[in-house]
């Protein structure tokens, strides 16, 4: 494994620990995200764990564990025959994970800092 793919992982894992989104399953949770890393590229698995996340928000108990990995499973293989289709600005995606959101959403050019001119 390359320095960029364990970067990738970590980022994944991240987002899982941030969230707690393993629950008490961290044994299945960890094999089930290895497998999801294996068969999709990882930016798009932290978009489909976000997106999950984002959907179930206001559940209460929130799914976690393999039913929560289960869920943004269906999500990828979804997005496996129709176009991927995201309700996340990068910068809902930023705020929510803590995470650049380029290796995502692409490159975002954002507008320069107004520069702040000082007066005497």
């Amino acid at each position: 494994m390359d320095i960029q793919e364990e970067l990738n992982r970590q980022r994944v894992k991240h987002i899982v620990n941030s969230y707690r989104l393993d629950g008490e399953e961290h044994d299945s949770c960890n094999l089930y995200l290895q497998e999801l890393l294996s068969h999709y590229p990882s930016p798009l698995v932290e978009l489909a764990l976000v997106e999950s996340l984002v959907d179930h928000w206001l559940t209460t108990p929130m799914p976690r564990g393999t039913k929560f990995l289960a869920y943004t499973h269906r999500k990828l293989r979804i997005w496996e025959v129709d176009p991927i289709s995201s309700t996340l600005s990068p910068d809902q995606f930023q705020q929510i994970t803590g995470l650049d959101p380029a290796p995502v959403f692409g490159p975002q050019e954002r507008p320069p800092s107004p520069s702040v001119e000082r007066t005497s």
